[in-house]
């Protein structure tokens, strides 16, 4: 039986890293499809995001039947609660790269902004996946590396900046309302990177992931 638990862990392992580098290439080939009012591109942002689903279903069918069946506790019980949370995240990420793919699908052929914005859309994409190529080699590893905070920082900045250039360029308010909403489905890739970093963290450490102190 703990044979077949060890061999179940790894198995769940393995699919978090495939999924987090899923996730990678879903926020790369986005910001490439923005970039370039690529429609193929965003055809595989649709279909990676399917395909991350898929996973989040098989891997929340595999913790259930471990919590069922296994009864873990301790270190073990601590892996398959935080591996199903970060899948969760991960999916959360695949979803947000199809929600953004959905403005270069119905502005296609033409591009979704003015030049200026998609320079400043494309930054945001750009970071989102360094985030997650980050924490992904965090997820492959199940070592916590300490985030200095500079990503949200840097995110914050891009996003002042997109609201300063759509009143610049004069977009319509319906417009600009459109587009800060496609720039924060970035900015929320980098809090769904923030919130597995501190789940890693959980599993590698034992602090609960919402707060910076040891467990009693």
């Amino acid at each position: 039986m703990r044979t077949q638990f060890t061999l179940e862990l790894v198995a769940l392992s393995n699919d978090l890293t495939l999924m987090s580098r899923l996730a990678h290439d879903a926020t790369e080939r986005i910001t490439e499809a923005l970039a370039g009012a690529d429609l193929t591109a965003t055809y595989e942002v649709f279909a990676i995001d399917e395909q991350l689903q898929q996973m989040f279903a098989a891997c929340e069918n595999r913790t259930m039947a471990l919590l069922a069946l296994q009864a873990p506790v301790a270190r073990d019980l601590r892996h398959v609660v935080t591996a199903i949370q970060i899948a969760g995240e991960l999916s959360r990420i695949g979803r947000r790269t199809e929600t953004a793919g959905q403005y270069v699908y119905r502005a296609h052929p033409r591009a979704v902004a003015a030049e200026p914005v998609i320079a400043e859309l494309v930054a945001m994409g750009a970071l989102a996946a360094e985030c997650v190529a980050r924490v992904g080699a965090s997820v492959a590893t199940g070592r916590f590396v300490a985030d200095d905070g500079t990503a949200a920082e840097s995110m914050d900045v891009l996003c002042k900046q997109l609201r300063t250039v759509l009143a610049s360029t004069g977009t319509d308010a319906g417009a600009a309302i459109d587009l800060a909403l496609l720039g924060s489905q970035f900015q929320r890739c980098v809090d769904h990177t923030a919130r597995i970093a501190r789940l890693i963290r959980f599993l590698d450490t034992g602090i609960p992931p919402e707060t910076g102190s040891l467990p009693d």
